[in-house]
């Protein structure tokens, strides 16, 4: 029998994350790295993801890899399939962790934004998540990790903002992202199911709110919504994104796991 640890472990192991070159992010990225894995990261923005890749070699860290995508643009995810396909052969782990913000526009915005918006979040996610779901599924083996939101299950709390001028009426300015975060949810147990037969999971967490210097009376405010009267810090989901990526994790499927310092429960 396996020593449990060497369970958790990655090596040999091919995963992309979208958007790893941001704040939570970089986490994802170095978890995985650090549990063996090769590591892509892409976004629209090329220069950004080498930078963030280079530093990481510097570190240490040599099987990183930075590349361009258009989340918008079939055929531009469809070349990042054949790419990481070219240099490994083999396709293991998907984190879905891009988002696109069309801007504040809020409720009384151009629709055109919201349009924009679910195309890239929702129409793209779900092209992204089929096309290297094919693939994982022809190996008969795979992780699909969905990064969602407790703004998927919760709606806006005004109250948070409220003495804030900065960040006031916030939880109403992107009305898209609650309605595709809450999509992300339930289509991630779409997902586990499609895919279940060929042995790749799918699991979604929803985050909490990372502290990222927010003006300090919604830190307050948000810290005290919390079971552990904090905001997350830079390695709270490192532990969560590697297990659902490994073995350790291979009976656990089409589940929303809350990592929010419970947040959602209080």
């Amino acid at each position: 029998m396996s020593n449990v640890l060497d369970m958790f472990r990655l090596d040999g192991k091919v995963a992309l994350v979208t958007a790893g070159a941001g704040k939570y992010g970089e986490q994802m990225v170095l978890a995985l790295l650090q549990a063996g894995a090769d590591v892509w990261v892409a976004s629209r923005d090329l220069a950004k993801n080498e930078a963030f890749a280079e530093r990481l070699r510097k570190e240490g860290y040599t099987k990183i890899y930075g590349a361009a995508y258009d989340q918008g643009d079939e055929q531009s995810i469809l070349a990042l399939r054949d790419k990481i396909m070219e240099k490994h052969g083999r396709f293991d782990i998907l984190v879905n962790n891009s988002v696109y913000r069309p801007g504040a526009y809020g409720w009384y915005g151009d629709a055109s934004k919201f349009t924009e918006s679910l195309n890239i979040n929702g129409t793209g996610m779900f092209v992204v998540t089929r096309t290297f779901g094919e693939i994982m599924a022809k190996q008969g083996s795979g992780s699909i990790i969905n990064i969602g939101s407790y703004m998927g299950d919760l709606g806006a709390d005004s109250w948070l903002y409220e003495g804030s001028e900065s960040m006031k009426g916030s939880g109403f300015r992107a009305p898209d992202y609650f309605f595709h975060k809450g999509g992300m949810h339930n289509f991630t147990k779409l997902v586990a199911g499609f895919y279940g037969p060929q042995n790749v999971r799918c699991n979604c967490l929803s985050l909490g709110g990372l502290f990222n210097n927010q003006d300090p009376d919604f830190v307050k405010r948000y810290s005290t919504k919390t079971f552990l009267g904090r905001m997350a810090n830079g390695t709270d989901i490192m532990g969560m994104i590697v297990y659902l990526a490994s073995d350790a994790s291979q009976y656990v499927t089409g589940t929303v796991i809350p990592i929010d310092g419970g947040y959602s429960a209080k």
